[in-house]
C-alpha cells in the first residue's frame, strides 16, 4: 500500500529534519527549496555541517513523539499485518 504524502507534511511532522540527522553522518541531506511556502526543488547534497542545533533537536524529539502518540496503534497494526 502507497498512500502519497507532500513534502509539507514531511516537513511538519519534522521527519526531514530527523532524516537529515542522519544523513549528516555521512555529510549528505535532503535538501527542499521553496518559494511561498512551496516547495518547488528536492535534491540530495554534499553537506559540511552536521547535526542542528539543540532547539531545533528538542523541538523534533516533541514533534516526532506526538506522530508516535497519534499514530502508534496504527503502525503496530500496519507492521503486524
Amino acid at each position: 500500500m502507497i498512500d502519497k504524502r507532500t513534502w509539507e507534511e514531511f516537513r511538519e511532522t519534522r521527519f526531514l529534519q530527523f532524516a537529515n540527522t542522519l544523513l549528516h553522518v555521512f555529510g549528505w541531506a535532503i535538501v527542499l527549496n521553496m518559494k511561498d511556502g512551496v516547495v518547488i526543488d528536492v535534491y540530495p547534497a554534499r553537506v559540511k555541517f552536521r547535526g542542528f542545533d539543540e532547539k531545533s533537536n528538542t523541538e523534533m524529539y516533541i514533534r516526532l513523539s506526538e506522530y508516535m502518540a497519534k499514530n502508534g496503534e496504527i503502525l503496530l497494526n500496519e507492521a503486524n499485518s
